[in-house]
Parts: structure tokens; C-alpha cells; sequence
């Protein structure tokens, strides 16, 4: 059985809801197990009651922090501090560190050089070198958004069934249920351009010229890679490279949108799925054509020596 990585949790709470717990805790289910739980914020602020009770059902522990001078977050050193503390202390393989705010850059800098695998997690808002800092950063509010889109299609879904096995007559009104909610989904697909809060997002032109310049740059002669490798290299390129970010839950989904590309299986079993650039239809065919000619001129070649 492989040991699953851990990790310390360390949450501003000063720069994070206490609506996005459940999202955060979840989320790093996805790369080991939380052995630090702390949030840190002044606890004697109103502002800070929303987190009693979910600090509770969660096992996190608040970290009290005056702030002992107006303008200045003594939030910030005291995370960074403990996370220091944390990283000497040899418990733990990775960290994870929810903020919005920049000035954990740093910081996570910092963790990586010491080896640490670093998630960072905020909203749209965070600051790009943030982001960049981090090996893998987590768009808060895209994955509420995300969680939301999919609890509503598993709903309407159902309410479509139920609704067939009543009454056939209504087919076409479950299935108008239905296109809508998808409808849904295809808006979230795009609502990260609304806000200027949301520029340091990778956008699609970008990841679309970067798998480009990949798969060009392999040199066997299908110039294919493997599905799961490509996601991995996006995500090394850019921190903030999330399928869920873009509105679909799987990569093959989220590449399948790009009509440049050509997704095939490959190998004797067949189940692995490899990326290529899918041929322009014209030389496609004058492919085809030379590789005729070329391999006419060869019998030719060889009936004359006979």
C-alpha cells in the first residue's frame, strides 16, 4: 500500500470565507491526508463568528493573532512563522496554503525550495505570482461553482426520470429541463472573463498554443503523447491549470473542445488515450498521395533489377 503524502493546511482566514471549508478540505483529499489543520485571524473580531462552527465539524484549529497595529496583517507573520516551524519539523510533505493575498509568494517560494510539494488555494482574485509560486493552485470559486453545476444536472436529472415514468406525454418537457441545466454549464465555461479580477487566470488561447508547441516538439513520427502526461506538463506550466476552471470534469472532455487535436487509442490494448495534431484534410491527402507514388517508384525500381 503506498503512503499517502501529508500535508498542513494553514488558512488566512482574514482573505478566505468560511463557505469554501468543505471545498478546501475536500480538495486535498486529492494529494494525501491533512495532519495540520490551523486557521489564523483575530477570533475576539464579529467577523470571525462564521467560522465558529465550522471550525468545529471540521477538527480545524484557530490560531488567535491581534492585530497590534492598525494597517498591518499580523495574521501573515504569524502563518509563516508556524509554517516554518512546521517545515523543520519533518512531519509533513507538502503544505497547503489558502489565501488570496500575495504575500504568501515568498512563503510558498520558499517551502519549494526545501523540497515541499505546495497547493495553493484562493479565489480569482489572488494575485498571479501567487499562483506562480505554487505548483498547483485551486480556484476556490470555481470549484463551489463547479460542485454546484454538477449537484443541479444530477437534480434535474433525476426529476426528469421520475417525470418519464409518470407520464411519457412528458419527454419533451424533461428534456427542455435538461438542455437547459446544460446550458448552465456551457455559461460557466466562460464566465471567467467577466471580471478584471480574473485576468491572471491561463486562458484557453494560451493552453491552446502551449499543447501546440508540445506535441510539435516531440520527435517520434506521430508526434503523439500520452493524455495523462499532457495534463501533467500543463499543470507544471501553469499552477492554476484545472479542467473544472474551464466548465468540464475530465481532461479528455476539456481537450476534446479543441478540434486541432486528434484523440486515439494506442497500443495492444487499446484503453490508453494519446493526444496528436489532427492533419489538415489536404495534406492528409498529399501525404497519401506521395507515400503512393514514393512506393510506386520502388516496384519499379525493383522489377528492373529483376
Amino acid at each position: 500500500m503506498v503512503e499517502e503524502k501529508r500535508f498542513a493546511v494553514l488558512i488566512d482566514a482574514d482573505n478566505v470565507s468560511a463557505k469554501y471549508i468543505k471545498y478546501i478540505l475536500d480538495e486535498i483529499t486529492n494529494y494525501g491526508v491533512a495532519t495540520y489543520k490551523r486557521i489564523y485571524g483575530d477570533w475576539t473580531k464579529p467577523n470571525a463568528a462564521s467560522w465558529k462552527d465550522v471550525l468545529l465539524e471540521n477538527s480545524v484549529s484557530p490560531i488567535q493573532q491581534y492585530g497590534y497595529t492598525v494597517g498591518k496583517n499580523a495574521t501573515d507573520s504569524a502563518m509563516i512563522i508556524d509554517a516554518m516551524d512546521i517545515l523543520y519539523s519533518g512531519n509533513v510533505d507538502g503544505f497547503c496554503i489558502v489565501s488570496s493575498d500575495s504575500d504568501f509568494t515568498k512563503l510558498s517560494s520558499r517551502l519549494r525550495e526545501s523540497g515541499m510539494f505546495v497547493v495553493g488555494m484562493g479565489e480569482k482574485k489572488t494575485p498571479k505570482p501567487f499562483i506562480s509560486s505554487c505548483n498547483q493552485f485551486k480556484y476556490l470559486d470555481v470549484l463551489a461553482e463547479s460542485e454546484k453545476n454538477d449537484i443541479g444536472l444530477d437534480e434535474t436529472q433525476s426529476k426528469s426520470t421520475i417525470n418519464a415514468n409518470q407520464e411519457k406525454g412528458n419527454e419533451t418537457k424533461n428534456e427542455m429541463l435538461v438542455e437547459n441545466k446544460n446550458n448552465k454549464l456551457d455559461k460557466s465555461s466562460i464566465f471567467l472573463d467577466k471580471n478584471d479580477n480574473e485576468k491572471a487566470m491561463t486562458d484557453l488561447n494560451t493552453i491552446k498554443m502551449t499543447i501546440i508547441k508540445m506535441l510539435n516538439g516531440i520527435d517520434d513520427e506521430d508526434q503523439s503523447m500520452h493524455m495523462g502526461e499532457l495534463g501533467s506538463k500543463l499543470v507544471k506550466r501553469y499552477p492554476d491549470f484545472d479542467v473544472r476552471n474551464y466548465g468540464d470534469t475530465k481532461l479528455s472532455k476539456f481537450l476534446k473542445k479543441f478540434d486541432f487535436l486528434d484523440i486515439h487509442t494506442k497500443g495492444e490494448e487499446g484503453t490508453s488515450l494519446w493526444v496528436s495534431i489532427r492533419e489538415n484534410p489536404k495534406v492528409q491527402q498529399q501525404n497519401k498521395n506521395e507515400n503512393t507514388n514514393n512506393q510506386q517508384k520502388r516496384r519499379k525500381r525493383t522489377n528492373k533489377k529483376k
